[in-house]
Order: C-alpha cells, then sequence, then structure tokens
C-alpha cells in the first residue's frame, strides 16, 4: 500500500489545451445512444505507474457512469466517498463497485451497486454500453457502464459510503483543457524521472456555481479520459 497524500498538492506537469474539445452537438442523448449503438475504432489511453503496479490478481468491478440530461445539457453524476472507507476513502468516484457472484453481468453489477450506494432504481437507469477495463493500482478490474440516468430519478446516499451525490456539467469534462496531467515519486516526493517509481494521473479540478471545490482525479479522471477519446473519434 501506498502512503496517504494529498493529491492536490503534487504538481501540475502539463494541460491538454492544444486537443479539441468534444463538439457539443455530440453531447446529446441521440447522438451517444447512436455512437454506442455503432461505436468507432478507437484506443483507449493506456495509464500505468511506474514500479507501483497492483501485485498478484485482479477483482472484477464496475462503475455507473451515469448521465443526466439538464436544462443546461448532459451532467455527470458522481459521488464522494465516506472519509473513513478504507480504499479511496473521501475520494471522487462512480458509483460502483466489486461484481458478486450473482451478477449477471458488468452491467448488473454498477446498476446493483448504484442503488445500493445512491438508491437509483435500475429501471430509471438506461445503460448505452460499456468502455474497456481500467485496472486501478489497487487491484480492482473496472468496467465503466456509460446509461442514461432519468433526470426524475429519485436518488439518496447510502451515508455509510457515500457522503455526497453530486453532477458536473459534462461540456466541462470533455475540454481537455481542464485535464491536468501530474506526476511524482512517491517515495521520496521528488520529480519522476523516466526509470523511478512514478505516480502519474490525470486531475479536473472543478468548482460549482455555489462555489464548492471538487477535485476528480485517478481512476476516475481515467476513465472520464478515456469517455472524451471514444466520443472524440
Amino acid at each position: 500500500m501506498l502512503p496517504p497524500f494529498d493529491p492536490e498538492t503534487i504538481p501540475v506537469r502539463s494541460r491538454d489545451d492544444t486537443l479539441p474539445a468534444v463538439d457539443p452537438a455530440r453531447l446529446r442523448a441521440d447522438w451517444l445512444r447512436a455512437r454506442f449503438a455503432r461505436p468507432p475504432a478507437w484506443s483507449p489511453e493506456a495509464f500505468r505507474d511506474i514500479g507501483l503496479e497492483p501485485s498478484g490478481g485482479t477483482r472484477a468491478a464496475s462503475v455507473l457512469v451515469g448521465l443526466v440530461e439538464r436544462s443546461q445539457g448532459l451532467h455527470l453524476l458522481l459521488t464522494r466517498r465516506n472519509a473513513h472507507l478504507q480504499v479511496h476513502g473521501g475520494q471522487i468516484s462512480f458509483p460502483g463497485g466489486s461484481r458478486d457472484s450473482g451478477d449477471v453481468d458488468a452491467v448488473h453489477t454498477a446498476l446493483r451497486e448504484a442503488h445500493e450506494e445512491i438508491g437509483l432504481d435500475p429501471a430509471r437507469v438506461e445503460p448505452l454500453g460499456t468502455m474497456p477495463i481500467y485496472t486501478t493500482i489497487t487491484g480492482f478490474a473496472v468496467t465503466p457502464v456509460i446509461a442514461m440516468v432519468d433526470r426524475a430519478a429519485l436518488m439518496r446516499a447510502d451515508p455509510q459510503e457515500v457522503a455526497e451525490l453530486f453532477e458536473v456539467p459534462l461540456v466541462f469534462l470533455m475540454n481537455p483543457a481542464n485535464h491536468e496531467h501530474r506526476s511524482w515519486n512517491p517515495l521520496d516526493g521528488t520529480a519522476a524521472g523516466p526509470a523511478t517509481p512514478r505516480r502519474s494521473f490525470y486531475a479536473m479540478p472543478w468548482t460549482s456555481s455555489q462555489g464548492q471545490r471538487y477535485f476528480i482525479w485517478g481512476a476516475t479522471a481515467a476513465m472520464i479520459r478515456n469517455l472524451y477519446r471514444l466520443l472524440i473519434a
């Protein structure tokens, strides 16, 4: 296990402000349905922490990448995990978790976990498709399940797992100018060299209209980045 650290203190190495943002015409429910019905050839980004890969096997998991259609456009549904949780406590994440033996597939896992964590009725969710598995440094092989969530769906966070439920405008997240590259050597806190142990991650800090700051980073940001790659293809 890595020692605790504050990801917001890690320096920003670069931002992707030279890459194009996803055309707003593509950030609509009808366009997304068509894209997942006929997905293009595309390559997800490979994320690798040098010298810090998970040891042993991995555990299958799924997350629900839920999109809610609001009057201002599509919003992405996210949670802040309860700070007392052993794994990723206090971090921004998608609803989701490990696959149970009774789960039929990755979609079933994501819907079940979302119902347990935020009280989302699976009948109010329209799965569109999945993205390639993302393997976390903590050993979870995560399948992101992209889905439309009924704007009228009632949700209530389980306080044992989720401290907060919130939404971020998809147009913000699909603009690479808001994607920060951060990396460092976790053994001594210095800048990471080409052969030294290295933690590298994307961060997408966002501030709500009420002034609340959310630091989206790590696996959640990586899966958002791959959603960008799929929609821009």
